[in-house]
């Protein structure tokens, strides 16, 4: 078991790196699927009893999830890390991460106890007013399971920090799969008796398990713990100093699906399940692209400032860049196309509202991928408070199309949809601006010309999804993994070999590598012993 867990703590390069992280994220984005599936299947989006308190119960322990634990630490954390590991001094690399965890635990401990004990005024007052008693109470109690979730997180986001930081990816990229599992659990164990609320226990245990996976990534680290804070420590002090901007830029993001739960559920009971669910559709390729290449490339692009080489630093972010725009591109125009198909999916009944939704939110799946990339052009060069204020302005432009777009008489719920894409396009836009004004010569011809071929083979892409759709329509009786997900399959992977083959042909590098493994499977001779 020691040599298992010694093999699996092994540094990869980068490439088996982000194929590490990219099929790890497919497997937890599935389980996150099927989490939601299940969870549509098992309980009702109307009622005493509907999802609309599942999800709104989530909203406010996510907001600290995702201000401190999910991608802050990364951002803010790394870059002071890798220094130090440069250096030879990995021992002071583990006393400033043990010293943040135990700042920040303490932190999120008070946290928790603030979301426990007011749990029902947060629900009823802020998330989403005028629920139902059943509904309120099972919000709230689902909530307080849910307290100390970030607290969990927080302790797993710092320890996987570390792990990132020594080129060590395996168990932070398996750990998710575990949290998605427990909820999957929890549905079938409960339903017939506590019913929703046993999905927060779920939630709790899958917090739990997760982070017991990761600290089996500390094996051959030599991180040991102690109570101590390191507050006279000059890298503790520029990782404070780094920590608040990219925190309050993940919360912003947060708040920004509190107000469109409040909005959703202003527009009657269900909303708040449809939003919610065509949301975990865009999570999905978002996720799957944008979030573990990102993730997997931000260490190789810190490295390159340390290293005082700008040069393979542009290099480097120009190539996944690209690799990530010509990724998107496809998946954007299979997404749109087959809305109906997901929502049916996800939904597992007729699903109008989710599609519509979904369909409005398919722009904003390619400009939250390529968003993920751009933010780290910033946070590599320890610049955290440019995305900040592009955040802060972004989220006030979302509240205020969002609450006109959303109204009876115009969008409805799609609205808020419609927004989310418009401000998505619109902070890309912006912070791609500021990179230019930064370095004139960033964007190289040969970068441009490489998109333009990537718009131009796009358009094949989106012919062939149009033809297939045209040849397996959704039929109103379609249900089912088996017929919802063959033909979703041929229409994706035609999609793809058109999108594949017409790169090749237009001389694009990104295709390369799929034409050469493809011909590996292939072309490669079959043994026969005789």
């Amino acid at each position: 078991m020691n040599k298992l867990v010694q093999r699996a703590n092994q540094k990869v390069g980068l490439g088996n790196v982000a194929l590490l992280l990219v099929s790890s994220t497919f497997l937890a984005q599935l389980l996150g699927f099927m989490r939601t599936k299940l969870v549509n299947a098992n309980f009702s989006a109307i009622g005493p009893n509907s999802t609309d308190s599942y999800f709104a119960a989530f909203n406010i322990p996510d907001l600290f999830f995702y201000t401190l634990a999910a991608g802050a630490l990364g951002v803010a954390f790394i870059p002071v890390l890798v220094d130090k590991l440069n250096k030879g001094e990995k021992k002071k690399a583990i006393e400033l991460s043990v010293s943040l965890l135990n700042l920040l635990a303490v932190v999120m401990a008070v946290v928790g106890l603030a979301i426990f004990f007011f749990a029902k005024p947060l629900i009823h007052n802020v998330v989403a007013p005028g629920l139902d008693p059943q509904q309120l109470k099972n919000s709230v109690t689902i909530m307080r399971l849910l307290a100390f979730n970030p607290l969990l997180f927080t302790i797993s986001g710092i320890l996987t920090a570390l792990q990132q930081s020594m080129g060590r990816f395996f168990f932070y990229a398996i750990a998710p799969m575990f949290y998605n599992a427990c909820i999957i659990v929890s549905i079938f164990v409960f339903k017939n008796n506590i019913g929703l609320v046993g999905l927060g226990i779920g939630a709790l245990a899958g917090a739990i398990l997760q982070l017991l996976i990761i600290l089996f990534g500390l094996i051959g680290t030599k991180f040991s713990w102690n109570p101590k804070i390191l507050w006279r420590s000059r890298d503790f002090h520029t990782v404070l100093r780094n920590l608040p901007a990219r925190s309050i830029d993940q919360g912003i993001d947060q708040i920004e699906a509190i107000a469109d739960t409040r909005f959703a559920r202003g527009l009657g009971v269900g909303n708040v399940s449809y939003y919610n669910n065509a949301f975990a559709l865009q999570t999905v390729p978002i996720m799957l692209i944008g979030s573990a290449i990102s993730t997997a490339v931000f260490p190789r692009l810190t490295h390159r400032l340390a290293q005082n080489r700008p040069d393979l630093f542009r290099r480097d972010f120009l190539q996944i860049l690209r690799a990530m725009i010509w990724l998107a591109a496809p998946v954007v125009v299979i997404s749109f196309f087959t809305r109906g198909y997901l929502a049916r999916l996800i939904f597992s009944r007729n699903a109008p509202q989710i599609s519509l939704i979904f369909g409005y939110l398919s722009g904003a799946i390619f400009f939250r991928i390529i968003y993920t990339i751009i933010s780290r052009w910033f946070y590599a060069r320890k610049d955290t408070k440019t995305p900040l204020f592009i955040s802060l302005f972004v989220i006030a432009l979302n509240i205020v199309l969002a609450y006109k777009l959303s109204r009876p008489n115009a969008y409805g719920v799609a609205g808020l949809a419609l927004a989310q894409s418009t401000v998505a396009a619109v902070e890309v836009l912006i912070l791609t601006i500021i990179m230019l004004l930064r370095d004139h010569k960033f964007f190289d011809r040969f970068f441009w010309a490489g998109i333009l071929k990537i718009m131009s083979v796009t358009g094949f892409s989106v012919v062939a999804t149009y033809i297939m759709i045209s040849i397996l329509p959704l039929g109103i009786n379609d249900r089912g993994f088996v017929t919802l997900g063959a033909k979703l399959s041929l229409i994706t992977a035609v999609t793809f070999m058109v999108h594949v083959g017409t790169s090749s042909i237009f001389g694009l590098e990104e295709a390369r590598p799929v034409i050469d493994r493809i011909r590996r499977i292939v072309l490669r001779p079959i043994r026969i012993e005789y």
